[in-house]
């Protein structure tokens, strides 16, 4: 993947935090993703941060094809550290190039939900579209919680920055992976980034892809309340 286009010195503005944000840095990830077509000429982006409610998160390696991260007019690739991030962005599981990951997410959603189906993208996609973003100031919509009550692989505001709940404890977030994991009180009140639906998912068993940094045992099988 090229780092940057014509007229761009250094990174792509297409790397995405927690919050949200999308920011240029030479760091890679896990997972890319997709919220239409963002940036203009010279390959920069725009005030708008987003074309449609379908935010979806893809693996790196299609297939084996090469694809320009800024196509005019098409589509601007969006990069991830992990999943964990992408839920907490307001993203979920693409349907096509991650199949297994988008029925278990659904499936999560719906018995976390506890509806008697499982929901269509379109009907996850407008519901996580009001949980993620304000309507007037189109800033990242956040809820708070006691942090007993959240399942792993959900992310907070810890500290002044994003951190990954795992284990009872929370591992401060970066874009080279996660830091040493600090204590946390489980009756203390914490600011949520991931929205509310996909919590549900995290607290009915759906296990997101993590970067290596966060350690294989940091967040089980099931995803668990405590």
């Amino acid at each position: 993947m090229p780092s940057a286009g014509a007229g761009v010195s250094g990174p792509l503005q297409n790397r995405v935090t927690p919050t949200g944000e999308i920011v240029a840095v030479p760091a890679r990830g896990l997972l890319m993703g997709n919220r239409g077509c963002l940036h203009g000429q010279g390959r920069t982006l725009g005030a708008t941060r987003w074309r449609s409610k379908l935010w979806i998160c893809c693996v790196l390696d299609w297939q084996g094809r090469r694809r320009d991260p800024m196509p005019p007019g098409r589509w601007t690739a969006l990069f991830f550290v992990d999943e964990a991030t992408a839920l907490a962005a307001g993203h979920r599981p693409c349907g096509y190039c991650r199949r297994a990951a988008y029925l278990s997410y659904a499936e999560a959603w719906r018995a976390g939900l506890g509806l008697a189906e499982r929901p269509r993208a379109v009907e996850m996609d407008a519901q996580l579209h009001a949980e993620r973003v304000e309507s007037r100031s189109r800033r990242q919509r956040t809820s708070k919680a006691r942090a007993g009550s959240l399942p792993d692989g959900v992310m907070i505001r810890h500290d002044g920055g994003p951190g990954l709940l795992a284990g009872g404890r929370v591992l401060p977030w970066s874009f080279a992976g996660y830091q040493a994991p600090v204590p946390l009180r489980q009756d203390a009140t914490v600011e949520v980034l991931t929205p509310p639906s996909s919590v549900a998912a995290l607290a009915a068993g759906y296990r997101p892809l993590l970067h290596p940094s966060a350690g294989e045992s940091q967040v089980p099988p099931a995803a668990r309340r405590r």
